[in-house]
């Protein structure tokens, strides 16, 4: 049974039902080969019934959904703003799809999970517009598709009246980010109304936006410099508060006594690697942490040594 004294979270609770739904066979097994196997369970709450894997299973696949969301919208690798509201415009049409399962315990946790939702996200315009600008700008998706979303999650007067306030504050971003007046705005311009013509990209699990805004900055070059400063803004705090938190994953309880020195080499070490496409940079700083390490340890001999010493001497 799960412990009752803590708050059990539906990640953890996905990530139990799915290990736990590994060990159906396991469970078959154990009666067919412990004779006390049936009794030791009938003394609590009996072993899991046809049913009970079955619920396991429909639980599994519906939390599913969300730990796999939560994984993506909380990366820190990569831009995450123009998939938000794909991601959870896809929550909306899984949880009224859930309401009508033919479970009455399932259908009454979907119907409780919407109305959590609704709390947030159920008033389209209480949203923030530029989750719907960064939908726009993402060429996978553009204005058809945002257009239809809001159709499916609200009504169809509600979702022209959203459409026609996002193209009005596209047009404001346009007029913030255009060129001087000497220069080529209306060629910027035309060039707006152009990718919003053209026909979307198709989607692929690598598409890398930020790569095709900057290939295409020549044919858009305002539009790419909203979509530069749009996208890069992060949608859950996770991301920023891990950023902070990179050194908690190196001075962890096996390496607690590493010095500052070292600490501040590893961290600044492991960005660098990241970011080097060279096997021979790769090489060299380790080589550099190598004889890093070998001074460090070096000192610390040293500090050692002179320690003993000094006591013996009676001088420490």
């Amino acid at each position: 049974m799960l412990c009752l004294d803590v708050c059990t979270r539906w990640n953890l609770t996905y990530l139990m039902l799915d290990t736990a739904q590994n060990f159906k066979r396991a469970f078959e097994r154990f009666e067919e080969q412990d004779t006390n196997f049936r009794a030791e369970l009938e003394r609590g709450e009996g072993w899991p019934s046809v049913d009970d894997w079955d619920n396991v299973r429909n639980l599994r696949d519906f939390l599913e959904h969300f730990y796999e969301v939560t994984l993506r919208i909380s990366g820190t690798s990569y831009v995450t703003s123009n998939n938000f509201f794909d991601e959870f415009s896809e929550i909306d049409i899984l949880l009224r799809d859930a309401q009508l399962n033919s479970n009455i315990d399932f259908n009454v946790m979907a119907i409780k999970t919407k109305e959590k939702y609704d709390k947030y996200w159920g008033d389209i315009d209480k949203m923030n517009l530029l989750m719907f600008v960064a939908c726009v700008l993402d060429p996978r998706q553009k204005l058809k598709y945002l257009e239809f979303a809001l159709s499916e999650m609200s009504s169809s007067e509600k979702a022209c009246e959203m459409m026609q306030k996002l193209k009005e504050s596209l047009y404001e971003l346009f007029d913030e980010y255009k060129p001087p007046l000497h220069s080529t705005c209306c060629q910027s311009s035309v060039s707006t109304h152009v990718y919003i013509a053209e026909a979307n990209e198709e989607f692929v699990e690598d598409f890398d936006i930020l790569l095709w805004w900057k290939v295409n900055s020549p044919r858009f070059p305002t539009l790419s410099k909203i979509a530069r400063d749009v996208l890069a803004i992060p949608i859950s705090t996770v991301t920023s508060e891990s950023a902070f938190s990179t050194g908690g994953r190196v001075l962890d309880q096996y390496r607690s006594s590493l010095t500052p020195k070292i600490v501040q080499a590893l961290v600044c070490t492991q960005d660098w690697i990241r970011r080097s496409s060279s096997q021979e940079d790769i090489k060299k700083i380790e080589e550099q942490i190598q004889e890093l390490d070998k001074s460090e340890n070096g000192l610390i001999q040293m500090e050692i040594f002179w320690r003993d010493e000094m006591d013996v001497n009676g001088e420490y």
